[in-house]
């Protein structure tokens, strides 16, 4: 069994499924990927039993030819080798050797019966379509806030949630809360799932900058993504995630926009001297003034200060600097607004134009 395809054919869709393959796994076969041919076309799958990426590439080989081989070592090998060759690919018994050129790699194989593929949950889930650039924009703008090993389980990830013509998708750590949310183009009854953290990272790799459309599926314990020639299977978590409508703050009276890249610049340039630990900024407010000022253990201190159009009550507040250098970092629009109620009160951060965009922070004592 012999099939032949161009370097940089297969390169690309090799690259996109092995990313989720585990270095080192108790089961040697999840190191592998699937590779199935037929019907002039090859199927790459890897999974990690919680995610599975399945691929497909058209080719010229019209035979049928199913195996398994190190997801890792046949990625470095196409890798390895020069642009636009033509790679062979000849399977027989446990071995499939790979020739280019002058090259040649001999690769044991494992029995593709043996491959755990994850099948695609049946039943009268919830499918919704939305543009691929549209997607990864929204998921973009809250997953930094995503919780990362948490004991809470359920904040290692994202709630998707679908809700009348709304699709919202919420990340919270606890200390922050990103919101944001689109309009649909139909309605729909409410439903919602947890997304695994893994399962977001991949998504932001995969999906295409273009208004070509992904196909969301939400069944029970299970959330399916296609798009272009990808289909994604992902579990979800299991557990009950907050109520993000009693975090957002309604009524903050104390606002001030400000020019994104000014004031991000500015808490970068003052989180020099926070303290490593706990990394604490203090806002203070006054008349058309915002002063940034961080000091730390060694008694070092950094100030900055900006001039605002702010005509309200004086604060003086403290927050973790990362979280706003985060949501600065991670919010493409060139003016930002912060609203405040008082010094022991949250902080929500929102775009002027941008109404569904909302960014929650605790504050702390400094």
């Amino acid at each position: 069994m012999q099939i032949k395809i161009n370097r940089e054919v297969l390169l690309k869709p090799l690259t996109n499924v092995t990313s989720i393959v585990e270095r080192r796994h108790t089961l040697p076969i999840l190191s592998n990927l699937l590779l199935e041919a037929k019907n002039n076309h090859i199927q790459l799958t890897a999974t990690d039993l919680e995610m599975q990426i399945s691929l497909s590439i058209e080719s010229t080989f019209s035979g049928e030819l199913s195996t398994t081989i190190s997801a890792k070592k046949f990625l470095d090998i196409c890798r390895s080798l020069p642009d636009n060759v033509d790679i062979d690919m000849i399977s027989n018994d446990s071995r499939m050797t790979v020739k280019a050129g002058k090259s040649r790699f001999n690769l044991q194989t494992l029995p593709a019966a043996d491959y755990p593929v994850m099948t695609k949950a049946t039943g009268t889930g919830t499918s919704i379509n939305i543009s691929q650039l549209a997607f990864k924009k929204l998921l973009k703008q809250v997953e930094f806030a995503m919780a990362q090993q948490d004991i809470r389980y359920y904040l290692n990830g994202l709630l998707l949630e679908v809700n009348d013509n709304k699709l919202n998708i919420v990340g919270t750590d606890g200390h922050r809360l990103s919101f944001t949310s689109t309009i649909l183009n139909q309605s729909y009854e409410k439903t919602d799932v947890i997304i695994p953290r893994k399962t977001v990272i991949e998504l932001i790799k995969l999906l295409d900058d273009s208004e070509e459309e992904v196909m969301i599926e939400i069944n029970a314990g299970q959330v399916n993504f296609s798009f272009g020639d990808i289909k994604l299977i992902s579990k979800v978590i299991d557990g009950k995630f907050p109520d993000y409508h009693r975090v957002i703050p309604v009524g903050h009276q104390n606002s001030f926009n400000v020019n994104r890249l000014g004031v991000l610049t500015s808490m970068q340039r003052a989180s020099i001297l926070s303290n490593e630990k706990y990394r604490g900024i203090r806002m203070v407010l006054s008349n058309n003034n915002l002063k940034l000022i961080s000091t730390n253990t060694e008694q070092e201190e950094a100030e900055e200060e900006l001039d605002i159009d702010y005509a309200k009550d004086g604060l003086d507040i403290g927050f973790n600097v990362t979280y706003l250098i985060d949501v600065l970092n991670n919010v493409n629009d060139e003016t930002i607004n912060f609203s405040f109620a008082d010094a022991n009160s949250s902080c929500l951060i929102t775009v002027p134009n941008d109404e569904n965009y909302k960014y929650v922070v605790m504050p702390m004592r400094i």
